[in-house]
């Protein structure tokens, strides 16, 4: 089946079926909001990754329905002699088609995009409750060579 799976990049029609990826699963259930219509912040955040030229959002298809998705934003840096990285997030295969190869053709297609955007580092995180997506990640090649921190913002303070 992972054969048959084609990449693109997301439209606007494929933002229903991206957040119900998103918001299936224990964690995405708690901090992601399923429901039409949908919250106009999805939408206005599709819209700025959209026109946004260091962003993709790429969604994998098997006969024309969406299965999966992944976002890819490249930033430059200073170090690595001003060397330009990718962090690949928000990755989810349908609960339909996991444990079929459609992830990992969706993590190497993004590793050859980021190749082809000339990145010398492909990096991401995942929730360290997710431990069968860290184990899919170190099968893919990542290590876990960095301690990463994040501090939510409370945007009503």
């Amino acid at each position: 089946m992972s054969r048959d799976v084609v990449f693109r990049y997301a439209q606007i029609d494929d933002l229903d079926d991206i957040v119900k990826m998103l918001a299936d699963d224990k964690l995405g259930q708690k901090r992601e909001r399923y429901a039409q219509p949908l919250p106009i912040s999805y939408v206005n955040a599709f819209q700025a990754i959209s026109i946004d030229p260091n962003n993709e959002l790429i969604v994998a298809c098997f006969e024309e329905k969406v299965i999966g998705v992944a976002q890819l934003t490249f930033t430059p840096h200073l170090t690595h002699l001003g060397g330009w990285r990718a962090t690949i997030e928000g990755v989810r295969t349908a609960s339909s088609h996991r444990d079929k190869g459609i992830g990992t053709k969706l993590i190497q297609h993004a590793i050859q995009i980021s190749k082809e955007r000339g990145c010398h580092l492909v990096q991401l995180t995942t929730d360290k409750q997710r431990e069968a997506a860290l184990h899919f990640y170190q099968n893919l090649g990542f290590e876990a060579t960095h301690e990463g921190l994040k501090l939510k913002i409370d945007s009503n303070s």
